[in-house]
């Protein structure tokens, strides 16, 4: 096929999926704008996200585009270099008019590789991943900032992220204008302008992505991701529709709508009451107990993690059953489920 057996097809078929990534990444930098401006809404845009069928479908396009762009790299690297052979070794200095990038795609293609790895392990697959594999832990899934939080918490992170916009710069530059001359927009007067185009184009996005990074940094040694209030609002909301498996039909709304403080309080007093030795000897028979206390287990390292940077003292305990009106002091026999 001439698409796989030519160097020329190999070419356009990177340029093809070069431009692709080129939108992707565009989309991703405006994505994490808005995780600037507006937290609450980032996290409602991964809840859409998530792992809904037309959020996998597109990861999974994106995957094999990334795939494909990858081997061709390769593939093109090899062919070249054996086309060349030992002429390449006379050669002591790059040529007049031939940029550096250019000599180096592939190298910075690696470098971005590394940092894309670096990023899938500290977002995608502590993410999507999980929502696909259906496992709960106490961060919610979709809570795109305490990831946020996760990853530019730790004193590396920028360093790494820094390094990678810088190989994506150069990499991203000389690939943009070069995949339109490879399916053969390359006349004298449109090149100039193209190269022009690509170097507005990607330092406006490398740039808005180096600010991003430090913004993301400060704030999360900040701990705003964990103190904010309307965050932490939106991070109990998340959890609210998983209390009506456990504890009944519209539970979920009454913890939605009641203040963060008064959700802490039912949550702590419920674990509180099911974790104690009497409680797990009356529900032994209950087939839903280790997944309850598993639950409320999550609930509550998910409080003491929204805690860990600020001073709030321990809150009085109160169950789940006296904020539905029951009293303050349930016992086992009293709970419903």
């Amino acid at each position: 096929m001439w698409l796989s057996s030519s160097s020329v097809g190999r070419k356009f078929i990177m340029a093809i999926t070069g431009c692709v990534l080129v939108l992707f990444v565009t989309f991703h930098c405006l994505m994490n704008t808005i995780a600037i401006c507006w937290p609450n809404a980032y996290n409602t845009i991964c809840m859409f996200l998530g792992a809904n069928w037309y959020a996998l479908v597109a990861s999974a396009g994106l995957a094999v585009f990334i795939l494909i762009h990858i081997i061709d790299a390769f593939v093109l690297t090899v062919q070249n270099r054996r086309a060349r052979g030992s002429e390449r070794y006379l050669i002591s200095k790059t040529p007049k008019g031939v940029e550096w990038s250019s000599k180096n795609m592939l190298v910075l293609g690696i470098v971005i590789l590394a940092f894309l790895v670096v990023h899938l392990i500290q977002f995608w697959a502590k993410m999507q991943l999980q929502e696909i594999r259906g496992i709960e832990g106490a961060i919610p899934a979709t809570a795109g900032t305490l990831f946020l939080q996760e990853a530019f918490g730790n004193n590396w992170t920028w360093i790494v992220y820094i390094v990678g916009f810088i190989a994506l710069w150069f990499h991203m530059n000389h690939g943009f204008w070069s995949m339109f001359q490879s399916v053969g927009w390359d006349s004298t007067v449109w090149i100039p302008r193209l190269k022009c185009i690509a170097a507005w184009w990607t330092s406006i996005v490398v740039a808005l992505f180096i600010a991003q990074c430090i913004v993301f940094t400060v704030k999360a040694h900040q701990g705003y991701y964990l103190t904010d209030e309307n965050l932490r609002t939106q991070y109990k909301v998340m959890v609210s529709p998983a209390f009506d498996d456990f504890f009944g039909a519209g539970v979920s709304q009454q913890i939605a709508a009641m203040p963060f403080e008064q959700y802490e309080e039912a949550v702590r007093g419920q674990y509180g009451q099911m974790s104690n030795p009497q409680a797990q000897v009356y529900f032994a028979q209950d087939p839903k107990f280790p997944a309850m206390l598993e639950f409320l287990e999550h609930q509550v390292a998910l409080l003491d993690y929204l805690h860990s940077k600020d001073e709030a003292q321990p809150v009085e305990e109160i169950s789940i059953e006296a904020v539905q009106g029951g009293q303050d002091e349930a016992t086992p026999a009293q709970h419903q489920h």
